[in-house]
């Protein structure tokens, strides 16, 4: 889609502004792509940090199943909001940004630190070279990274067509959020965990276009980019055994809802 491309040459055409006191909810896929983060490792026997890691999202082919089917349309990177038009201008919103982060695996990166008690992988690590194997660790949030935030954004309408059935609006908006990720990782010889923990925070900013038809469905092209900060991120069932990090993220999110009024505007 190239329809957040066309923002850039809105000038200055008359508006039409956006009808108030509307809800509206939307649903639909993400594309993320991460920075490159180091990753601090930390429980019984080991401190280190492996730096610069690269990560990657993880699409699923488009299919009916899981797209479009009840029992599975969790299971691809999706975008969920609930919102509410305040006035001609503005709107407030809840929404999970359903992003999946996946280590690289087999990537060389540099340590960190000491391990302690691992049959292979025990020793005293400064800035050494190492590859991220299976059997040293896996790590990915893949049941979602799960960015759980509140947005204000601003809505204009800068095109009408067919007696204002079909109207063109950019939006932009800021907001922030906490990160709920079910991190799904296994670290030397620790046991897997796979469980959703509360791991930190994240903030980010979007801008857009909506094409809405006959008032009450539309749909969107956004772009969003936003830090997230994850202090604490469990790596295994002992609680002892935990990771940080943080890191830059950029989101290309294709949406289509519906905005259903809650009561009739008042005439001018």
């Amino acid at each position: 889609m190239t329809l957040v491309l066309a923002a850039t040459t809105i000038l200055t055409f008359a508006q039409s502004e956006p009808v108030a006191n509307r809800i509206f909810f939307y649903w639909g896929w993400n594309r993320a792509v991460y920075q490159k983060s180091d990753i601090h490792f930390t429980g019984d026997g080991y401190d280190f940090v492996l730096n610069d890691v690269a990560a990657r999202d993880r699409q699923s082919a488009f299919r009916l199943d899981p797209y479009f089917k009840l029992n599975s349309i969790t299971i691809p990177q999706t975008n969920m909001r609930l919102g509410f038009i305040l006035n001609d201008k503005y709107s407030i919103s809840i929404g999970d940004d359903h992003m999946k982060y996946v280590m690289r695996q087999y990537q060389e990166v540099t340590i960190d630190g000491y391990i302690k008690g691992s049959e292979l992988f025990s020793g005293q690590y400064d800035n050494q070279n190492i590859t991220l194997i299976p059997q040293f660790l896996t790590y990915e949030h893949t049941d979602g990274l799960n960015y759980i935030n509140a947005e204000l954004r601003r809505h204009d309408t800068w095109f009408a067509f067919f007696e204002e059935k079909v109207k063109i609006a950019s939006v932009f908006g800021a907001g922030a959020g906490i990160m709920l990720p079910k991190t799904n990782s296994k670290l030397m010889e620790k046991e897997r965990n796979d469980e959703f923990h509360l791991a930190g925070w994240g903030t980010a900013a979007m801008g857009g276009l909506t094409i809405t038809f006959f008032d009450y469905f539309f749909i969107q092209s956004e772009v969003k980019g936003g830090f997230i900060n994850m202090p604490d991120v469990r790596t295994s069932p002992d609680p002892s055994d935990r990771a940080s990090q943080h890191f830059f993220f950029l989101q290309n999110n294709y949406v289509f809802g519906v905005s259903l009024p809650l009561r009739k505007s008042a005439e001018n």
